[in-house]
Parts: structure tokens; sequence; C-alpha cells
């Protein structure tokens, strides 16, 4: 089996030059995953960095990422496989009215009518691909059964065509909010990785490394400030790639300095909910006019 890292501090290294800084257990739990073939599941709030790992891991290792995006409602036809009915429809009115019905069928269920969709798509590639399974606790529960066929043998069987194995295992990455839990048949498939909001000196570094330009102090005081935000009680605390976005807001805005003026300014960056800039304003003590 062909692995995409040599070892875990080369992993370390390979993320940073994509533009994610992982610790070394999140280095590790990524290396181990591509060494065993095992598909990784990572768990933890919304807005800290999940599917950006995936991106990370995919630009890291010269991988093609291809996502199914999961939502309440997703099935079969969208995750991995459907058929052009329209295509088929026009083949069977072209042919000859004496042509029987299994030559038909045999015409119209070939490769040519057939639309790949995500699962489906990353088994058929030979070449290094990340699959992205994003959102996995939104989607039903019958769909993590369709997971644990495709992730078992990392084969499907389509009826018309037969069994199609992959050529090249993908490197599988499954993420969740932990919003319903997971079957514990999925989980025993996967490595599992929690990620949580980063240590203040550990956003910091990551604010320096995506906004060229931003001084250290003001960094610092940006992650300050995200981190007293994220410990009150709102609907939404601010992700990660929000800090990222209020870090280019003050480049954009000419500031040098995070004072309570500016945050109450630039408070839609980050809080998204009217609710949690009352909140905000009110308990650390904003300026309600913005000014």
């Amino acid at each position: 089996m062909t692995t995409l890292f040599a070892s875990p501090a080369e992993t370390v290294r390979r993320l940073a030059d994509a533009g994610y800084l992982a610790d070394e257990a999140i280095a590790t739990t990524v290396f181990l995953a591509d060494a065993l073939g095992k598909p990784l599941l990572v768990e933890g709030p919304a807005g800290v960095g999940k599917t950006e790992l995936a991106k990370a891991v995919a630009s890291a290792a010269g991988a093609e990422l291809v996502r199914l995006q999961c939502y309440e409602g997703l099935d079969e036809a969208r995750a991995l496989y459907e058929w052009n009915y329209k295509k088929q429809l026009l083949r069977i009115q072209a042919a000859p009215t004496d042509q029987a019905w299994d030559a038909t069928h045999d015409d119209i269920f070939t490769e040519e009518f057939l639309l790949e969709r995500p699962l489906l798509a990353a088994i058929r590639r030979a070449e290094p691909t990340v699959l992205l399974i994003d959102e996995t606790d939104k989607a039903d529960v019958e769909v993590e059964g369709l997971l644990l066929e495709v992730l078992s043998d990392f084969q499907v069987t389509i009826p018309e065509l037969g069994t199609v194995a992959a050529v090249r295992r993908p490197f599988v990455v499954l993420t969740s909010n932990a919003a319903r839990e997971l079957s514990e048949a999925l989980k025993r498939r996967c490595l599992y990785l929690h990620l949580d909001y980063p240590t203040p000196e550990r956003e910091r570094d990551i604010v320096l490394a995506r906004v060229p330009g931003i001084e250290a102090e003001l960094a610092e005081q940006l992650v300050r400030t995200v981190g007293a935000l994220r410990a009150l009680e709102i609907k939404k605390a601010p992700s990660i790639a929000e800090t990222v976005d209020w870090a280019r807001t003050l480049l954009a805005l000419g500031l040098d300095e995070l004072d309570e003026a500016a945050v109450a300014r630039t408070l839609g960056v980050v809080l998204k909910h009217v609710s949690d800039q009352e909140r905000a304003v009110r308990e650390l003590g904003l300026p309600a006019d913005g000014r």
C-alpha cells in the first residue's frame, strides 16, 4: 500500500507547508490513519479546523480532494451513484422498434449513462485521493450503513455493472460536530481525533501564518479578545477561520490596536447573531454605538 506520509515529524512539516499548524497529536493520528489505511474520524465543535485538516492533507500529499457534504435527506443516489435517466430515455426512444428489451437494457446500463457521486468517484480514482465526508452527523442513520459498506472493503456493487473495487484506497476523513452520536460500528472502523479550539499561543501562530503583515502584538490582542468572546454564553463561538478574518479586517481598516471601539465596530466579523453581539457589548463593556 502506497502511503502519503513517511513519519509524524514529516507530517507536521508538510501540513505546515500547506498552511495547517498541526501539533504532535494531530500529526501522529494523521500519519497512523495513512499508514494503517484507516478512515480518520475528526470530531469537535464547529469552526475548529476539521474540514481544513482534510484540505491540508490533500494539499500536503498532492492529492485530489473529493468532498461529500452530508445533510438531512442525503441518499445513496446523491452519495454513491445514479443513472442518467433522461439520457437513457432518449436512447430507448431512439432504439429500433424491433430491438429486444434485453438488448436495449444492456445498452442503457453502461458507463456512458453512469453518474458518479463522491463516494464512487473517490473509490475509482487511481491517483492519490482524499475523500472528505463532511459533517457526517447531519446525515440520516441509513447513510451510516452505506458508509460502513464502502469503508469496510472500499468497493461498491453496482447491480448492472458488477463490483467496483478501489484501485488505490483514498485517505478518508469523516468530520462530525457531535450533533448526534455516530454508531459504534462506524467508529470502530476509524481512528479518532478530537479537535477543540487551540491554545492562545497556537491560535496566535495560526493568525501570524495566515495573515501576512499583521504585527505580533496585534495578533496577541486579537486572540485574547476572541478567547474572551468564546468564554461568554453565546449561540455560536467564533471559529478559527473567523479569527483569521478578523485579523484581515483590522489590516484592511489600517488598525494597529484592538481597543474597545475597534472591537465594537468590527464585531460582526466574528459574531453572527444579534443576541451574541448584545451580550458581548454588555459583558465586555463595549461602546454600544461602535464608536
